[in-house]
């Protein structure tokens, strides 16, 4: 009698990642760039490919590198990676009769244009204005049929480093036998925003040309959705403000009013997630050559601290009514 298998396939999907696209849309002389790190899976009907090793059900990631740089080329929506992303995705499902989910994360660096003359903008000069980056994941599910298309859309930042000098404290905390830190009612306050918001789903439109390469983006955005083009923006400016104005009681309290003010500012955002960790920098102790550096107040030379930081992570929910 054979053997039973004591293992099967629960999940499987597969791609290509870390596709990097650089793309110039040209409008007479004025230029439009973006740089995107893509990465594309895909999900459907390939277990074979696993437990049989049967390679005929498998799109090669090679050819999904290409579709990608095919899209970048001919997408009437390379400039918005939210857009692009949900056209990619639309593609594959659409593409491929065995393919029921496609998954695509977008990262988007910064270039801003170089501001010459009486404050004009250059039209095809730019520079590399920071280092944290746009984020976009999509998902773009054909399970209920070709005709069916849900998108799932999440966006954000990552990496955005932040640092305000006063206006911080940190009071009131559990104090046991394993406390040393000292409480503080003024601090710096520095961190690196790691922020996501997801949106409600959206009915996509199966492409109606042969070639499948059709994307419709909806007439009459509603302010706040997923095609609403200032939602980056304005989760951007939001980040920013509070974290500037609010007298923060801890890190918490200032993530929570950050995601307050996102929701509020955006109809169709549901869950605003942000990951915020800790950029310590300690007062060095000049106690020995008489010199007082520890107080609040007169605390002026720091050193950074990497490692180990706090770490403050939450997602804020909109309530359903």
């Amino acid at each position: 009698m054979p053997n039973k298998p004591l293992s099967s396939l629960t999940a499987a999907r597969y791609g290509k990642t870390k596709v990097r696209v650089f793309r110039i849309v040209r409008q007479d002389k004025w230029h439009h760039i973006v740089e995107y790190n893509v990465d594309v899976l895909l999900e459907g009907d390939i277990e074979s490919s696993y437990t049989e090793a049967d390679n005929s059900v498998v799109v090669a990631t090679d050819s999904i590198k290409n579709i990608t740089y095919y899209l970048a080329k001919v997408s009437p929506h390379i400039l918005n990676p939210e857009k692009f992303a949900l056209h990619l995705g639309t593609f594959f499902v659409s593409k491929y009769a065995h393919v029921h989910k496609a998954f695509v994360a977008i990262e988007q660096l910064r270039w801003a244009r170089i501001p010459v003359e009486a404050g004009k903008e250059h039209p095809h000069a730019f520079y590399r204005d920071g280092d944290d980056k746009r984020v976009v994941k999509v998902e773009v599910d054909a399970s209920k049929g070709k005709d069916k298309l849900v998108g799932r859309v999440g966006a954000g930042i990552s990496d955005l480093l932040v640092l305000k000098s006063t206006g911080s404290k940190f009071e009131g905390f559990i104090r046991d036998e394993y406390t040393t830190l000292v409480e503080v009612d003024d601090r710096i306050f520095s961190t690196s925003v790691d922020l996501e918001y997801t949106f409600s789903e959206i009915p996509l439109k199966a492409p109606g040309d042969a070639e499948k390469l059709q994307f419709a983006v909806p007439e009459g955005v509603e302010d706040g959705s997923v095609w609403d083009e200032e939602v980056p923006e304005r989760a951007r400016r939001a980040t920013l403000e509070v974290f500037a104005e609010d007298e923060s009681a801890s890190v918490q309290a200032t993530l929570y009013k950050m995601a307050q003010r996102i929701i509020a500012e955006n109809a169709h955002i549901q869950t605003v997630t942000y990951t915020l960790p800790n950029k310590h920098y300690i007062p060095v102790d000049m106690k020995y050559i008489g010199v007082d550096n520890l107080t609040p107040s007169k605390a002026e030379v720091f050193t950074p601290v990497a490692a180990p930081s706090g770490l403050i992570s939450a997602t804020i929910s909109r309530k359903q009514e």
